[in-house]
């Protein structure tokens, strides 16, 4: 299963947060809006820095603050910057792990269309779209959902 890390969760939750607020933010202050514990929303906010999604700045006034537009951040870059490069299997182009198998696996480097199809899918979703709740490239238009068979 294909599943993401708390972490890359609560990035998304604290971006989003983020858009909505005025001016830089703190992250007890993230964290108070959020839910998510303060340590937590810290060594997201950090490793988000790192991936340069959000600046920090430093001072009695310091804090967070979006480095661009909701709309202009991808998912796949947030998984990126919390979980380090997309990849499904140990053998995919440009993974950090390696595989002991790799010299004999009939598989190697076939995967690695599959994950250029997943990184792509999620490439072209955008926090502004999570945060509409809406995810234009995988709705099916009324007049379609109206001509599909009812579920039995």
């Amino acid at each position: 299963m294909l599943r993401l890390s708390k972490l890359t969760d609560y990035a998304v939750v604290v971006l989003v947060r983020l858009s909505g607020m005025e001016g830089v933010q703190t992250s007890p202050g993230i964290a108070a809006a959020t839910g998510i514990p303060e340590p937590t929303v810290a060594k997201v906010l950090k490793t988000l820095a790192a991936g340069d999604l959000v600046c920090s700045q430093r001072g009695a006034k310091g804090g967070y603050r979006l480095n661009r537009d909701l709309s202009a951040i991808p998912i796949a870059d947030v998984i990126a910057a919390i979980d380090g490069p997309i990849a499904l299997t140990a053998c995919v182009e440009g993974s950090s792990t390696g595989c002991e198998s790799q010299g004999l696996c009939p598989m190697r480097g076939r995967w690695d269309p599959v994950n250029d199809a997943i990184h792509k899918a999620l490439s072209g979703i955008t926090l502004a779209d999570m945060q509409r709740g809406l995810l234009p490239a995988f709705r099916v238009p009324v007049h379609q959902a109206a001509l599909q068979p009812a579920a039995q």
